[in-house]
């Protein structure tokens, strides 16, 4: 028998409906004996996250303002779901438990959490598996730093105990055994750390959506999905805006080489994405294999006469945006000029002391600055073998009337990013997939 971590996001146990899909799907393959999962999330449009409520609650507390209301609709969810499904848990019991914490001015860390730490104990219940806390397993340091190898050691002992159990995700804890949480992506963060701790032959992320597709289906009409993709590739589409996973929410399953598949608990028939090392993961439907974007960055153009015989030139632009602790995502360069591409939200006012520090560090001959600019890039590990890409890719645009403010390609030739302007952003990312897919 062989071992399959299944981790369900917010939308797959927003209710009690979702939940009796999820029995269904464990149920169905007894290797899925590991699940790991989130606090519940949106059942409708307008309605809301558990955590966004909980976090509520926290700042009415900060704010010396009543919280009840708030709370009691969380504790009136959690009692709704334990009845329908008809598990023992005691619900009130456990609420009187955060009540009482809540008195003792918690953390943010704990009052969020509780969301998967009750989500946890009612699907457990459900399912007839152990429910396994995170707490003094998922290991931070009194820093808040997580422990890779210390957590692994101490999780791998605690599930041999445990022929099936399900854990809450999102959380772990402190050498005092106070809660810590994780950032972005926490719960999914925990299922790549269960199956890696585990020695998972498979780690399943279970969300509302049948994998990853070619481009965002609110731009291109019905995209083609991915059926494999390589974790280079991943982290390509991820990083450029693709949001079904983030890369670095998977990165302990990467390590231990685990293939992820990202599947659709409304669709448990649709096979999903297979993620895998990059050699198992060519496919052969066509030469790319997605494309993602995002709008709203500004490009620094940056010229100086003779800059590549200049030593430390660039080293001294860079050194200018850690001062302000900005991040860069981009820095194509020529000869003489380098672009150095930024999210817009990071430079809010700072464009006036960041070009004066320029001059002042680097004395460049002139600066200009393109605002509302969009970025996307065409990802394929099959693209560097096959002539003929780039072309196909700026005759699209060109056809399509798309003016490129900027290019830069990697060295591995596995993505070409392309600059337009924010307004031909939709238009762009669909010339492109049309020229590849059609």
């Amino acid at each position: 028998m062989g071992v399959k971590v299944a981790k369900f996001g917010g939308t797959s146990v927003a209710d009690a409906i979702q939940i009796e899909k999820i029995k269904k799907i464990v149920t169905s393959d007894p290797d899925r004996r590991y699940v790991v999962v989130s606090a519940p999330g949106k059942r409708f449009d307008s309605d809301n996250k558990i955590t966004d409520l909980l976090y509520l609650c926290k700042a009415q507390i900060d704010h010396n303002a009543p919280y009840d209301q708030v709370f009691q609709v969380v504790q009136d969810r959690f009692a709704a779901m334990a009845l329908t499904l008809g598990v023992d848990v005691d619900i009130a019991g456990k609420f009187e438990e955060i009540r009482a914490a809540l008195q003792d001015g918690p953390s943010a860390d704990y009052i969020a959490s509780r969301g998967e730490y009750l989500n946890a104990l009612i699907i457990a219940a459900y399912l007839g598996y152990d429910f396994v806390d995170a707490v003094g397993l998922v290991l931070f340091d009194k820093k808040g730093k997580y422990l890779h190898e210390e957590t692994r050691e101490t999780l791998k002992a605690e599930l041999a105990k445990h022929e099936k159990a399900v854990l809450p995700g999102f959380y772990g804890s402190y050498p005092d055994g106070r809660i810590k949480t994780f950032s972005r992506g926490g719960s999914d963060i925990t299922g790549a750390i269960v199956a890696s701790a585990a020695d998972a032959d498979m780690y399943e992320n279970w969300t509302d959506v049948s994998g990853f597709l070619m481009a965002d289906p609110r731009i291109v009409k019905s995209p083609k999905a991915i059926s494999r993709l390589s974790y280079m590739e991943l982290r390509e589409l991820s990083y450029m805006g693709a949001s079904v996973l983030h890369e670095n929410a998977i990165y302990p399953a990467r390590q231990a080489n685990i293939p992820i598949n990202i599947r659709n608990t409304n669709d448990p028939d649709a096979p999903g994405t297979i993620i895998t090392a990059e050699e198992d993961a060519r496919d052969s439907v066509g030469i790319i294999t997605g494309i993602a974007g995002s709008k709203d960055f500004t490009v620094m153009a940056v010229y100086k006469n003779m800059m590549s015989t200049e030593v430390g030139f660039i080293r001294r632009l860079l050194s200018v945006f850690e001062d302000y602790n900005i991040p860069v995502e981009h820095i194509p360069s020529g000869v003489d000029t380098v672009s150095i591409v930024v999210a817009k939200s990071y430079l809010e006012d700072k464009i006036t002391d960041i070009i004066e520090d320029f001059e002042r560090k680097a004395q460049p001959d002139s600066i200009e600055v393109f605002d509302d600019m969009a970025l996307i890039a065409t990802v394929g590990i099959g693209m560097a073998s096959r002539p003929g890409v780039s072309a196909r890719l700026f005759g699209a645009l060109y056809d399509a009337g798309i003016n490129i403010r900027m290019i830069d390609q990697g060295s591995s030739e596995m993505n070409i990013i392309i600059g337009v302007e924010n307004k031909d952003f939709e238009n762009a990312v669909r010339a492109i997939y049309n020229a590849f897919v059609g």
